[in-house]
């Protein structure tokens, strides 16, 4: 059964595998595919932010390096409901001041697509 309910939050940090994460997570929403909430709601456990993440079928975090920031918030908040892709994992380096391309963004969006097929099987 296919999960109806996305919720998409990203790393947001200062590094371009932030931005990337940000870009390829309103690409996500802008496509239909969920809707976007906020991480820094989450991390500053405000009520309402906490009950979309609960109430998600699936919440999908896209995760800009290995600190694992999102990650550590869903954890904090004892939410299991989720699904991270790593940016530097996919061969993207995190480097501050770097631009990113819309290449990145593609590539980041697309592998999402496929985390999503997967866990939606």
């Amino acid at each position: 059964m296919a999960k109806k309910n996305l919720v998409f939050y990203s790393c947001s940090g200062a590094a371009n595998v932030g931005e990337i994460a940000d870009r390829a997570a309103r690409q996500m929403m802008k496509e239909g595919y969920g809707a976007m909430w906020c991480l820094a709601g989450l991390a500053a456990e405000v009520e309402k932010q906490l009950d979309v993440a609960r109430g998600a079928d699936l919440n999908v975090v896209l995760e800009g390096c290995d600190v694992d920031c999102a990650k550590r918030v869903f954890e904090k908040c004892g939410l299991k409901n989720y699904v991270q892709i790593r940016i530097a994992d996919l061969g993207i380096e995190k480097a501050k001041g770097v631009p990113i391309t819309d290449e990145q963004v593609a590539m980041v969006v697309a592998k999402t697509k496929e985390v999503l097929a997967t866990a939606q099987a």
